[in-house]
């Protein structure tokens, strides 16, 4: 029978459920209007299985561990390290590898912490749900439903599976985690189609919430079969594409070992050749070149910048997932964002009342009570103004919505409709009191809402009479007006008085604004069989108006300057949102991301566009509006075919595709769905726009500190092989000035903290005036290059090549000949040693920034750099003095003079440079 029973489900299609009979639908999943017993639930569970959302696979943490050992990086550095083994320097080989394994496990923390916070915001489905098992009704884990289980829904609660409605009493749900539209969706027992998808009016769907009202429901999908599990299922199905630092540092890879190979292999003939080395030592020789033109310190860097990236950006609301994603946001060019609780607060609120006898102002924004009503700018006591009482009457009695505040935090909670919600803040603001009120005038019937006459009334008992109490769209409402409140009168109502009402309806609306208008009669009261006769057809008549409240969702305080950040940095905004074209359009040009000129683009019209329509749509100024969640996809890709970097933001299953097809998936942290958590690269986790501009800055730092540890590398890279070149111009008649152990006491000691310290600079003034990187641009490009080699590495050179003749002067040079072994020689070679560190303090400085003076930012403000500093005079002094290790690297004591040479060095390097900046700030605002 469950076999059967299963084939049936699994051939039923969505339009079936809504449509079919429920009695036959009842039959057909084998249950009834009580449910099904426990055995036979048990048995399907056993077909079934959980009523769960599977996560797309997590990596093994085997693999997770070992993917930060295998980058190209990392196995050239395995190679080198292996080599100098092979060849006899056994410290050399050991030290490469500790900086590949000590990377490789702090590469894999800073993951496995990212991954931790993001499961830590993974709650979605309801725990417990009220289901009818043995005829009786249990609070069961929702895990526990199966299809043909039958639940009841009551407001606040989530939906935990596909359902098909059996009962319905003014259920509203909201359905924007799948829809992205933040209006609910009135649901009822019989079908209506509605417009647009998941719009059927019977059916209720997993990963939606009951706003208000509460009914009966039986379940037609369950886990990975409902709407929320095949949008989830398609998301894991997806492959992300390779970041971009990933592909740039790769290729970054390629470049360095064909330079490091080529200079390597040219020393090596040369070693042979010119200066006739044996093949041993001259390998030994050609290693130490190669093994200097790798910057080992990259990969650290690289994650330490990244990671310090990671750090700051959870302190401003974004929490990042995956480390390169840090970066991407760095070459963001195009952001497509939501409107609602991205770009606002997500908090509906009441800013102007129209009545026939004014319009009154509303203060305070959100769902808090802190504000007041004006007309005229003066204070109104709604109890001296009988056309605003009635209203609040109306507004307050009519409505199924309890706003609730925490006693720690005061933070409100909604527990019913955002609409509602506005209407009781009003409220409150007026000092209207509801349920003193509602206690003297109890509901006796309502009158649900529904899509077909857009009102919803409530009838309550006052004395002797009977309070009918509308409210809904004004088109709807006001064709069951026939007369009108006016200074507390009531006289029947006009073509003008129409015409006026409209008008102000009209321009509410083109500002964006969203109104709801009230109405009400009163009728005796005869006795309770009286309410039985009362019907749609017979109470919604002869009404009396009353005035509209017009609300909107308010733009975030800190969107302005977000937005004017993007603009500087020539990010372009598009609007992606389920609101209405008015709405939208109102929305983008007042916080200004688009201007008055830009077309606004309707998922209808969307579906019609082929890829060439949009493409060209795409280069001018857009709003999508009315757009389902999927056409996201759409959109993001066609930005990518254009070769945009794009960041998309959502919340709700049905963004995940979009999410995980963007270079960055945005979702949100409050409002978030656990699928759309699941495919996004970041969470916000106050569901911020601005916190995506803060992130883009990170990002943009890091690549730039990447860029500064690159130019500090390289410049030290020149003196370093500039002594070889002189070994073998001389053809030995100059002994070589720097060893290949000093080689690497500068690579692998004494360069690394501070280049580790330039990956965690603050961003640099000015960051976010800039346009993004273009993708044909690279991190090692010709201006890094020209830098390094033809500006810091030939003063480094001219420099350390004079310390090491400095030295032999003191020894009798040039009538002396060159000293090529003993206690001479070895301090020559110390000297060169030196000067080059100290060459490398000034650098370490230098390359803070690109054109902003280091005074600027603060000589002593990066304390990593100064620490690097410290310890690399520390070492060498090590180096210098002790017995031991002076005989491991050719090293002997310095004299005072030496000392006195040695720190005045970086003062006329960073002096210079200093110098340089200016005169190029000065040239760039003469152009500006």
């Amino acid at each position: 029978m469950v076999k059967n029973m299963k084939e049936v489900h699994t051939q039923t299609t969505k339009e079936n459920y809504a449509t079919e009979p429920i009695e036959q639908l009842l039959n057909k999943l084998r249950t009834t209007s009580n449910g099904l017993t426990q055995t036979e639930a048990t048995k399907r569970q056993a077909t079934y299985g959980p009523n769960t959302i599977n996560h797309s696979k997590q990596k093994s943490q085997i693999k997770a561990f070992l993917k930060n050992f295998i980058s190209l990086m990392a196995i050239l550095l395995w190679a080198s390290g292996l080599i100098a083994m092979l060849t006899g320097s056994m410290e050399l080989g050991i030290a490469i590898w500790l900086v590949n394994i000590i990377n490789g496990i702090f590469s894999f923390w800073q993951e496995h912490k990212a991954a931790k916070a993001t499961d830590s915001l993974m709650a979605m489905l309801p725990t417990y749900t009220r289901v009818y098992r043995d005829g009786k009704i249990e609070q069961l884990n929702a895990t526990e439903l199966v299809p043909g289980d039958v639940f009841e829904l009551q407001a606040g609660n989530s939906v935990p599976v596909d359902a098909r409605l059996l009962e319905a009493t003014s259920v509203q749900v909201d359905q924007s985690a799948l829809t992205g539209e933040t209006v609910p969706e009135s649901k009822n027992v019989k079908f209506l189609s509605g417009e647009g998808k998941f719009s059927e009016s019977n059916l209720v769907y997993a990963g939606t919430t009951v706003g208000a009202g509460d009914g009966k429901a039986v379940t037609i999908a369950t886990g990975m079969k409902t709407e929320f599990g095949k949008i989830a299922s398609l998301t894991q199905k997806q492959n992300k594409e390779v970041s971009p630092l990933q592909n740039e540092l790769n290729r970054l890879t390629k470049q360095i070992s064909l330079i490091a190979m080529g200079i390597g292999l040219a020393f090596f003939v040369a070693a042979i050749l010119v200066v006739h080395h044996p093949v041993a030592q001259s390998f030994i020789f050609a290693l130490g070149m190669i093994v200097a033109f790798i910057p080992e310190g990259l990969l650290p860097t690289v994650t330490l910048s990244l990671a310090q990236g990671v750090q700051r950006m959870a302190k401003k609301h974004a929490l990042v997932k995956d480390l390169n994603s840090v970066e991407t946001l760095g070459e963001t060019t195009v952001i497509c964002s939501d409107k609602t609780g991205t770009l606002t607060q997500n908090q509906m609120t009441v800013n102007h009342i129209w009545l026939p006898s004014g319009i009154y102002t509303v203060s305070g924004q959100g769902y808090v009570n802190n504000g007041k009503i004006q007309k005229h700018q003066q204070d109104i006591d709604y109890q001296t103004d009988p056309d605003l009482k009635q209203l609040l009457t109306i507004a307050g009695f009519n409505n199924d919505t309890s706003v609730e505040y925490a006693k720690d935090t005061n933070k409100p909670k909604i527990l019913g409709t955002p609409t509602e919600a506005a209407l009781i803040i009003l409220a409150q603001k007026a000092g209207f009191p509801i349920e003193e009120s509602l206690k003297n005038s109890p509901r006796l019937k309502e009158l649900p809402f529904d899509s077909d006459r857009k009102r919803m009334t409530t009838i309550h008992q006052q004395g002797n009479q009977l309070l009918v109490a509308v409210k809904g769209s004004l088109s709807d409402l006001l064709k069951q007006c026939t007369t009108i409140q006016d200074h507390g009168n009531v006289r029947q109502i006009t073509a003008d008085d129409k015409k006026a009402i409209s008008q102000a309806n009209r321009m509410y609306a083109t500002k964006g604004l969203r109104s709801l208008s009230f109405a009400y009669q009163t009728i005796p009261y005869t006795g309770p069989e009286q309410l039985d006769k009362m019907t749609i057809e017979n109470t919604e008549q002869n009404l009396t108006f009353v005035g509209l409240t017009v609300m909107a969702d308010p733009p975030r305080p800190e969107i302005y300057d977000a937005v004017k950040k993007c603009h500087n940095a020539k990010i372009k905004i598009i609007m992606v949102t389920g609101d209405s074209e008015i709405t939208a359009k109102s929305i983008a040009v007042k916080i200004g991301i688009t201007s008055d000129k830009a077309r606004v683009v309707t998922g209808t019209e969307l579906d019609e566009m082929n890829s060439q329509a949009l493409t060209e749509a795409l280069k001018g100024e857009i709003i999508f509006a009315r757009v389902a969640p999927e056409q996201k996809y759409k959109i993001v890709s066609t930005l990518q075919k254009m070769g945009q970097i794009v960041a998309s933001t959502g919340d709700g299953v049905n963004d995940a595709p979009a999410l995980k097809k963007a270079n960055i998936g945005v979702a949100m942290g409050v409002t978030g769905t656990d699928v759309a958590k699941d495919a996004a690269d970041m969470i916000l986790t106050d569901d911020n726009f601005a916190s995506i501009v803060a992130a883009i800055e990170e990002g943009r730092t890091v690549y730039s500190n990447i860029q500064k540890f690159l130019l500090y590398i390289f410049n030290s890279n020149v003196p370093e092989a500039i002594p070889s070149v002189l070994f073998l111009l001389s053809r030995g008649l100059i002994p070589l000035p720097l060893t290949v152990l000093q080689i690497l006491v500068v690579d692998l000691g004494t360069d690394m903290l501070p280049a580790l310290g330039l990956g965690s600079e603050q961003p640099e003034p000015g960051i976010m005036n800039q346009a993004p990187r273009s993708r044909n641009s690279h991190l090692l490009d010709k201006h890094l290059i020209l830098t390094a080699f033809a500006w810091y590495g030939a003063i480094a050179s001219a420099v350390s090549t004079f310390a090491y003749f400095f030295v032999n002067m003191q020894n009798g040079w040039p009538v002396q000949k060159l000293l090529s072994s003993g206690i001479g020689y070895n301090r020559a070679t110390t000297m060169t040693l030196a000067a080059i560190i100290f060459c490398q303090i000034a650098a370490a400085l230098n390359c803070r920034s690109k054109y902003t003076s280091v005074f600027k930012l603060g000589l002593f403000s990066n304390h990593r750099i100064w620490a690097g500093i410290i310890f690399e005079i520390a070492l060498l002094a090590i180096l210098v003095y002790t017995p031991g290790i002076q005989s491991v690297f050719n090293t002997a004591p310095l004299q005072v003079k030496d000392w006195i040479f040695l720190v005045i060095v970086p003062i006329p390097i960073f002096l210079v440079e200093e110098l340089r900046k200016l005169i190029v700030r000065i040239k760039f605002q003469q152009n500006a």
